[in-house]
């Protein structure tokens, strides 16, 4: 389309019915499920009831709200200690791939890179399957032959996290590498010409200037973590995280509050996206 030329009155009104049915299609489902949070029904779904609180407030005999169910209470805790983990982890991992990759020059250099983004194009569900066997013979191997049982071997919290972080640590990289070919190497070399350390040229220029990459990968890390489900439900043990709470609530019957759940997770996103972009659109003093 040439935004000059005029454009004809059914390809504006096209254009227009293309827009309203795309976000549609995007935000309807999110929006209903918000409205449902509030819904006076023993089920989360149509017909509207009437409105209530319960499903937040509630404390019984008949409905519990989210905030007083300890079930899904413990869920968002493991979910969130989880994906902070998860976060460190594959911040740091991520980072120091994408020096790796593109601060030095090695043999099999792009065979690795390939190997390093092949988790990405992996199926989660094999990636889980692949995590827990491998897992789990090592763990029954070194039993084996010590007597020795490694907990964080076997299904549990730091499983989880491992295995989270194997593919989540290759998306930070790739944030940090794409700013990082950005990079201006000679701010590096004028600093070391002043005499600066190695150690103060990588925390003063280079961190700092990888800052907003990190931080965004950072944030994407732990998103990407809380979210996760069809790698986590194969490395989960007796304490479930919230995206396999919630699936077993759905799978065998649920009241109102998994919509409560939702409607807080994403208000407090939004929120959150708000607050980012407002502070991003600030003009600079």
């Amino acid at each position: 389309m040439i935004r000059s030329l005029r454009n004809s009155k059914p390809y504006i009104t096209g254009f227009r019915l293309f827009i309203i049915a795309y976000f549609v299609f995007l935000f309807a489902p999110l929006v209903i499920t918000m409205i449902l949070a509030f819904n006076d029904s023993m089920y989360p779904s149509l017909p509207w009831e009437g409105f209530t609180l319960d499903w937040f407030f509630g404390n019984g005999p008949k409905k519990y709200g989210i905030f007083h169910d300890q079930a899904n209470l413990r869920a968002i805790g493991t979910s969130f200690r989880v994906a902070v983990a998860v976060t460190i982890l594959s911040t740091f991992l991520g980072t120091c791939a994408a020096f790796l990759f593109e601060q030095h020059d090695f043999r099999f250099k792009n065979a690795l890179y390939f190997l390093m983004i092949a988790p990405l194009v992996i199926p989660g569900v094999i990636l889980g399957i692949s995590i827990l066997m491998f897992a789990n013979s090592i763990g029954l191997t070194l039993e084996a032959l010590t007597g020795l049982y490694v907990e964080f071997l076997g299904p549990g919290f730091w499983l989880i996290v491992l295995g989270q972080s194997s593919f989540i640590s290759t998306i930070v990289a790739l944030v940090v590498i794409a700013r990082l070919r950005k990079f201006d190497r000679t701010l590096e070399e004028a600093a070391y010409n002043l005499g600066a350390s190695q150690g103060q040229v990588l925390w003063y220029i280079t961190l700092r200037y990888l800052r907003p990459a990190i931080i965004g990968g950072a944030a994407m890390a732990f998103l990407m973590s809380f979210e996760n489900f069809n790698t986590t439900i194969f490395l989960v043990g007796s304490q479930a995280t919230l995206p396999i709470n919630l699936y077993l609530q759905v799978r065998d019957g649920s009241t109102p509050v998994i919509n409560a759940i939702s409607f807080l997770l994403i208000t407090g996103v939004s929120i959150l996206a708000v607050l980012n972009l407002s502070k991003g659109n600030k003009p600079v003093a």
